[in-house]
């Protein structure tokens, strides 16, 4: 199983030297991809500005967007996104998209929060074409640029529940199926329902199974896991946040090393791990951990 890191987006006082000093010791540590997810209300900082730079400053790691909330953006200017990110990368993205959960997220840019499901669908499908250098429409010229992976850029579903796992067996890769508490059998019922998912669609090929969880190796490790997962939860209702964030317990190395077997026997192919703090024991230790 390959393991990433996300980078540490949702944080305050994240400036540029903290963001490619995080960059630069994902690269150098025993990592496999580096990772950052997209929020628009609720202070984080640009998922596509952070990976442009910590993609410049690396050259080794893969560099994967977790996730685009593709039904409040426009395909076509996110497929010509990554396939710049992918440019300045040098052919070392993943691509995951998903629907996301906060319909606030959607009202601040302007996009309808309604049908977000079938849309994917639509702009999944509209992202390949535009990636195979179809045009988008009747006389347009093709979007560019051209990536180095060209039109074969993986591309993941952010997906938990069946309805949604079946519709991506329909054109992704992949899924990206997160139980955040590090659990296996969170992962192990996501994983299990993308392969059956596959096998109706007709699929041949086998699903990537991508799984998370937060946790931190911070001072005050427990306090900064729980409050990091209150604050990313409350948008659910403080009740929820708060039961949510106390059942948080992935703040020591043993702990730790336990949810990465749990997703590991879940069967996946990669975890993303995603800290609660931008404090650099969060990287370094974790580094340490894994060696």
């Amino acid at each position: 199983m390959k393991i990433g890191v996300c980078m540490p987006y949702m944080v305050r006082d994240y400036d540029r030297e903290r963001i490619l000093t995080w960059a630069r010791k994902i690269e150098a540590g025993p990592f496999h991809s580096l990772s950052c997810g997209e929020r628009i209300t609720n202070h984080s900082y640009d998922m596509q500005s952070i990976l442009c730079a910590a993609a410049a400053v690396t050259e080794r790691v893969r560099i994967m967007p977790s996730l685009y909330v593709l039904p409040m953006r426009s395909a076509v200017m996110t497929a010509k996104e990554a396939a710049t990110l992918d440019v300045l990368s040098d052919g070392r993205v993943s691509v995951t998209v998903g629907i996301g959960g906060r319909e606030k997220d959607y009202q601040a840019v302007g996009a309808p929060f309604e049908r977000r499901h079938q849309r994917m669908d639509e702009q999944a499908l509209e992202m390949r074409r535009v990636w195979r250098g179809e045009p988008v429409f009747e006389g347009a010229d093709e979007v560019g640029p051209v990536s180095p992976q060209g039109a074969n850029i993986p591309l993941y579903a952010g997906a938990m529940g069946p309805k949604a796992i079946a519709r991506a067996a329909k054109w992704a890769d992949g899924i990206y199926g997160t139980s955040m508490a590090g659990d296996r059998e969170g992962h192990e019922r996501i994983f299990d329902m993308a392969k059956e998912a596959w096998v109706k669609e007709g699929r041949t090929d086998k699903p990537y199974l991508v799984g998370s969880f937060w946790y931190s190796l911070a001072p005050d490790a427990e306090a900064e896991l729980k409050s990091y997962v209150y604050d990313y939860m409350k948008y659910q209702g403080e009740e929820i946040g708060r039961y949510v964030a106390d059942s948080m317990t992935r703040h020591t190395p043993d702990a730790i090393l336990e949810a990465i077997d749990n997703v590991r026997a879940a069967g996946a192919d990669e975890l993303l791990i995603v800290p609660a703090t931008a404090h650099y024991d969060e990287v370094d230790k974790l580094a340490e951990l894994l060696r």
